[in-house]
């Protein structure tokens, strides 16, 4: 790992031989500095890599409120979402007069097509604890929890190894390297709810409770776990701690915008040609994380919106490609940072459908405890199915918008305040679509199965598989002829347009 003050530590923490490689070039490590470069079962390639030397620079050359001053300078705010300041967040806790406080790791990664705490985890490991461990000294914690999804199977292994092997070394348990601070992490597993990812339903599941949000005040900082001062930070957040205390909070807070320090992992997915992990600096572009990270649309089509921030976020249009990646630039177009979820969605995508899909997710995930989510997400579930399904009606798209307005102000968490996100922000950029499906009863993506009809063409040879596979009936003639689909017993389902071997059957929209 290369050395504070060499040019290639500042700019690219990426492993040197890829440095000219496009997908690398621009992106700069740090949460993600030693994953794909140390062995993540090996406690000796972590120390190799200046693994713990921020726990004994803590535990030897400062005090706990220097700690969390050094944290608050460096601007760090919270990777989970919310964005919250890091280090205001320890000092709330640090101030509660109580003997016993908790760390927690949130490590329940919930959204659709995100892998950032996964890999994290399953590639450099023991940073998560050091960054734990830093906490516990600053606030005066001696109990460190990592909550962690059961459908992690290889995280959790290389976890519990890091664990094992961090006590065995004296990094975790009673006098830490000789010190009067004792610290212990333990493990637990979650069920999948992605209510969980809140994190007083969080709190609430490790109680044994079901995982259900409360009202807040009070704060965990002050009232969390089991009653107790807590400090809850998620994977990436703990990653970043023990480079602020090695490399320095104004070296971190020098990359970044003014209001987002640092850099920001992304797990890019969708109608991408270079998916996978990334992490940037704050304020880099969605056009270069597409173009130069992403490589682009593949099979040349043309981009038509990206997802942030999760099923919570928003779709952002061609328009918003020069918006920069932080915390107010997102927010301010109408999405939001989320915990780093990115999906890119081609020309072929029906926005109506997209947005339906994530609202299906978060309707489904929803705990049911307020009004607000529990039946407002339902009702907007119910038109956006009637829109696709060709049975939309005049004013459909003023009735999501002002429910989802309501959802927003009343829902009681995160989730369901953010959950009418991806139908709102599809109906401000992508409106013409809606009345399109809703007056023309017309999918320009040629996408939703009830909008279309499936005709047989010339080149049909009557092979007969395409009446074999209709479970209606609906396909009628005889072998080495040309076959003919009766569109009363059509059911949409397509089944015979994927099953054509001849590119025989069409598929148009009304």
């Amino acid at each position: 790992m290369e050395q504070p003050g060499s040019d290639t530590h500042l700019h690219n923490r990426s492993h040197a031989i890829f440095g000219d490689m496009s997908f690398f070039s621009k992106q700069m490590r740090i949460a993600l500095r030693n994953c794909g470069t140390i062995d993540p079962d090996s406690i000796d390639d972590y120390l190799q890599a200046r693994g713990y030397e921020a726990l004994a620079k803590v535990l030897t050359e400062m005090t706990p409120p220097a700690v969390i001053d050094e944290i608050k300078k460096s601007g760090l705010r919270g990777r989970g979402g919310a964005g919250f300041p890091t280090g205001f967040k320890w000092e709330l806790t640090a101030r509660e007069q109580n003997e016993e406080k908790f760390i927690i790791c949130n490590a329940d990664e919930g959204d659709p097509g995100a892998f950032m705490d996964r890999s994290a985890i399953e590639g450099d490991p023991h940073t998560v604890i050091e960054g734990m461990l830093i906490a516990g000294y600053a606030v005066g914690a001696q109990q460190g929890i990592v909550y962690i999804r059961a459908e992690y199977p290889l995280a959790v292994q290389r976890l519990e190894r890091a664990i094992v092997a961090a006590r065995a070394e004296g990094f975790l348990g009673e006098n830490i390297l000789g010190s009067s601070f004792s610290f212990d992490i333990e493990i637990r597993l979650g069920a999948g709810a992605f209510v969980c990812g809140e994190e007083t339903a969080l709190m609430h599941s490790i109680e044994g409770f079901r995982g259900m949000p409360r009202p807040r005040p009070p704060f965990p900082s002050v009232q969390g776990l089991f009653g107790k001062p807590t400090v809850i930070n998620n994977v990436e957040t703990w990653a970043n701690i023990p480079v602020i205390i090695l490399d320095g909070a104004e070296w971190f807070g020098s990359i970044g915008t003014e209001k987002s320090k640092g850099t920001k992992v992304f797990a890019l997915a969708g109608m991408i040609n270079n998916t996978g992990l990334v992490e940037v600096p704050m304020g880099t572009t969605l056009r270069d994380m597409i173009y130069d990270i992403g490589g682009g649309i593949p099979n040349g089509k043309k981009f038509k919106a990206i997802q942030t921030g999760g099923p919570s976020g928003g779709c952002l249009s061609e328009q918003y490609l020069d918006t920069k990646i932080d915390y107010d630039s997102l927010a301010q177009a109408g999405s939001i940072m989320g915990s780093g979820g990115m999906i890119v969605i081609d020309e072929d995508s029906c926005m109506v459908n997209i947005a339906k899909f994530f609202l299906e997710f978060t309707q489904n995930e929803s705990c049911g405890k307020c009004t607000p989510c529990r039946e407002g997400t339902k009702r907007m579930l119910e038109i956006l199915v009637r829109i696709t399904e060709g049975k939309g009606e005049q004013g459909d798209i003023e009735k999501l918008e002002r429910l989802g307005t309501t959802i927003k102000k009343a829902s009681l968490c995160g989730l369901g305040q953010s959950a009418p996100n991806p139908v709102l922000s599809t109906i401000k950029n992508f409106r013409v679509e809606y009345e399109e499906h809703i007056h023309q009863k017309k999918c320009r993506s040629n996408f939703c199965d009830y909008l279309l009809t499936y005709t047989v063409t010339d080149k049909c040879v009557g092979c007969t598989l395409c009446r074999r596979v209709c479970p209606s009936a609906a396909v009628t003639g005889t072998p080495k002829l040309r076959h003919e689909i009766d569109q009363m017993k059509c059911i949409k389902c397509g089944l015979c347009f994927k099953s054509c071997k001849f590119s025989a059957i069409t598929k148009t929209s009304h």
